[in-house]
């Protein structure tokens, strides 16, 4: 379907979303609206509540997030209108789900290069990752077939893949890959890096967002091999976080990690700082997540405990975020949580992302607006310093937790990686905007005219 006929399509749900609830509901239409609200509302306050505090407050705002949609729902049902708000919100849903298809562009995408001619691929497999598909999809025998070495992990014996890289390279290999989860892929992206060799990634983890926005298959990892016989090259962007002052000649090299120092860390999707780097810390997180979450929460979101983060972006400062997300690259502003996926990982800008709240109406706030809340802050630089009142903070760097020194420094390293990928796959699609109904009538209206000779001046 053409953008124009999806943004009409878009104009007419809408309306309709509108009718149906006029029509069938009547006056009572607004009181209807006026409950739904209400009812979001109060549903928000009590998800705040509940994770702020203990005890018996935090029992009755649990009773109040079951509760009050419930309420909303018997309300509608006891006046026989129940139906009439499921179709109006189906309708309504419908419409912005086509205005923003018609609204999203074709970007001119990251550029393709001819791939060079490699002659010793080397992959490593971690067989644990994504519930085990490397050997579900058959990736290391199928690897070796075309003519690529591969090291399966051995889940038993822990081994630095930095250093499994190095030595590869060091016996002539020309190409590093890895079957695994992003973590991994970007320890060894960081070797391609240093030798400035292609960098192969194959989604066999658990997320593969690196996978997603390089356009790759993340349900069959196998397409990705395609990339050993018939593959163009992209030129990527690297974070890089680093901890201490500049120039203080840290020179620490923690194995697994990856630290090397003033070099620092790679990540290929986004080091996070505050209440998520706090609550992976904990020794009870891997045995009980929800409990040590929710046992963690209330003083982490209250600044009861953890450190208070200061954040320095170009012109932009944030003191006291509860959590703030530093990405390779900017996440889609499409995107209502902005966590979705990346347009591009080639536009030499780190994406930040911000959330500060301190009471249950602005947490209301953010859940009815999502990125134009007034708890979220959301904003591009090159480089991204999180200081905090404590001489060392927990940062999750690709999901991997580590401890570094304050203040931490993240930086883009623009076109740092060679990506070799298949040249045919899924791909990336149209780049995410923001619902804007008045864009969306006129391309509707303004199109057809053109389309028609109509719209000739």
């Amino acid at each position: 379907m053409s953008r124009r006929w999806t943004a009409r399509l878009a104009l007419v749900t809408g309306l309709a979303a509108l009718v149906v609830l006029v029509l069938f509901g009547g006056l009572a239409s607004l009181l209807l609206m006026a409950v739904g609200w209400a009812g979001l509302v109060l549903t928000a306050a009590g998800v705040w509540w509940m994770l702020t505090h203990t005890g018996w407050i935090r029992v009755l705002a649990g009773m109040l997030v079951v509760l009050a949609p419930l309420a909303v729902l018997l309300l509608y049902s006891a006046a026989g209108l129940l139906w009439v708000v499921l179709a109006s919100l189906a309708l309504w849903a419908l419409a912005v789900a086509a205005g923003s298809a018609a609204l999203a562009e074709d970007g001119p995408g990251m550029p393709e290069r001819s791939a060079e001619r490699i002659e010793k691929p080397f992959l490593i497999m971690n067989p644990r990752s994504g519930g085990g598909k490397v050997e579900k999809f058959g990736l290391a025998a199928r690897a070796r077939e075309l003519g690529a070495e591969v090291v399966v992990l051995d889940p038993e014996r822990p081994q630095d893949v930095a250093e499994l890289a190095r030595r590869a390279v060091a016996d002539g290999a020309d190409l590093l890959g890895v079957a695994g989860g992003d973590g991994t892929q970007a320890l060894v992206a960081a070797v391609a890096v240093e030798h400035d060799i292609p960098f192969m990634v194959i989604s066999a983890g658990t997320r593969n967002h690196f996978a997603m926005d390089l356009g790759l298959d993340r349900q069959d990892p196998s397409r990705c091999l395609e990339a050993l016989t018939d593959a163009v090259e992209l030129r990527v962007d690297l974070g890089y976080v680093h901890e201490g002052e500049p120039g203080e000649g840290n020179t620490k090299n923690d194995g697994n990690t990856g630290n090397t120092g003033n070099t620092g860390r790679v990540f290929v999707n986004s080091a996070s700082f505050g209440v998520y780097a706090e609550v992976v810390q904990s020794p009870a997180y891997r045995d009980d997540k929800a409990g040590t979450i929710l046992e963690m929460l209330p003083a982490l979101l209250t600044h009861a405990a953890g450190s208070r983060l200061t954040v320095q972006a170009d012109e932009l400062a944030l003191d006291g975020p509860q959590a703030v997300l530093v990405s390779n690259n900017p996440y889609q502003k499409g995107d209502s949580a902005g966590l979705g996926r990346r347009e591009r990982l080639d536009s030499g800008a780190l994406g930040i992302l911000g959330v500060e709240v301190s009471s249950a109406a602005e947490a209301a706030g953010l859940l009815l607006h999502g990125r134009q809340g007034r708890g979220l802050t959301a904003a591009t630089a090159r480089e991204v310093v999180v200081d905090a009142d404590a001489p060392s903070i927990p940062v999750g760097v690709d999901g991997e937790a580590l401890v570094l020194s304050t203040p931490v420094r993240c930086r883009i390293a623009p076109g740092a990686l060679r990506v070799r990928v298949p040249r045919h796959r899924p791909g990336v699609p149209r780049a995410a905007a923001p619902m804007d109904w008045r864009r969306v009538r006129k391309l509707a209206l303004t199109m057809g005219r053109a389309a028609t000779g109509r719209g000739a001046a």
